[in-house]
């Protein structure tokens, strides 16, 4: 018998809410999410006050993850009015990307089965539009529906412009949208520029490393952005799509070819193999590997 956390079966889930400054709020959503069978693989979500998000990072056996996935977004929904935050990560929605996450081959098919049940009983139990993104959707991209915000989604959707793939034909009023995906993992990293360099230049080194930039790392997404909780200091945020194929020791050293990176941080968790090559002089805070948390 499945148990609800069993490593050799089980999916993970990375849900991202918008809400980075309320602990509160992040502690009845954790708690919903572990009351429904989940593990926490991180002790706390990463919050961050100058992005106003929260990443959760949660294990268990299909059905079971479903369960989870709506209890806290249940929560998020009632609690996080998008209306009242106005962080710099790019967002539609108060539980704004669910994605389903397999670790190897064998496990994709139940992801993307997971991934379209919380995308129906999101739907149907919480009335969000929900947009599906990734290989459920032929490739879209999250940047794509995320372009303009909350208030731009709002406007296309209620223009027929864009057609949720569950869920109402209509932006929830406090809540927004959700994106849905099912993904293998990826890993979300910032590199914090030593100053003299600012918003500016880390816009710029931004769009030079991205995919599709001159001197562009594939599967890679980067966004340049000034943290005035730190001080102003400037962040090249990345998504990597492909860790396996792009270690992170690759992105410090791209971006050190124009600025030098003070330190680092991991969002979430990462496969121990993206920190093939890591610069041991150079920070990395909250470093903690997928494996390290399921016990393999």
């Amino acid at each position: 018998m499945t148990t609800a956390f069993d490593p050799p079966t089980a999916l993970l889930a990375v849900p991202n809410v918008t809400e980075g400054r309320d602990r509160q709020t992040l502690v009845a959503i954790a708690a919903a999410f572990a009351h429904a069978g989940a593990r926490l693989l991180t002790h706390e979500p990463h919050a961050d006050p100058d992005h106003d998000r929260a990443v959760f990072t949660i294990a268990a056996a299909p059905r079971v993850l479903s369960d989870a996935l709506l209890a806290g977004a249940g929560v998020a929904v009632e609690k996080i009015d998008l209306a009242a935050h106005g962080g710099l990560h790019p967002h539609i929605g108060s539980v704004d990307v669910v994605p389903v996450v397999y670790l190897d081959a064998a496990r994709e098919g139940a992801a993307c089965s997971e991934a379209l049940v919380v995308a129906d009983r999101l739907a149907d139990e919480l009335d969000l539009p929900v947009l599906l993104y990734g290989a459920l959707a032929g490739g879209r991209t999250r940047a794509e529906l995320r372009r303009g915000g909350p208030a731009e989604l709002a406007r296309r959707l209620e223009l027929g412009e864009l057609r949720p793939d569950f869920g109402p034909a209509r932006a929830h009023p406090t809540a927004g949208a959700v994106l849905v995906g099912a993904r293998p993992p990826l890993v979300a990293f910032n590199l914090e520029l030593a100053p003299p360099a600012g918003l500016a230049e880390a816009r710029r080194i931004a769009a030079l490393i991205r995919d599709g930039g001159e001197e562009g790392l594939p599967a890679v997404r980067a966004i340049g952005l000034q943290l005035a909780h730190r001080g102003g200091i400037a962040q090249v945020s990345v998504n990597v799509e492909d860790p396996l194929r792009v270690a992170l020791a690759e992105i410090v050293a791209a971006v050190e070819g124009h600025a030098r990176v003070a330190s680092t941080e991991l969002v979430g968790l990462a496969p121990r193999a993206a920190f093939d090559g890591w610069p041991d002089a150079l920070e990395c805070r909250h470093r903690a590997t997928l494996e390290d948390a399921l016990g393999l």
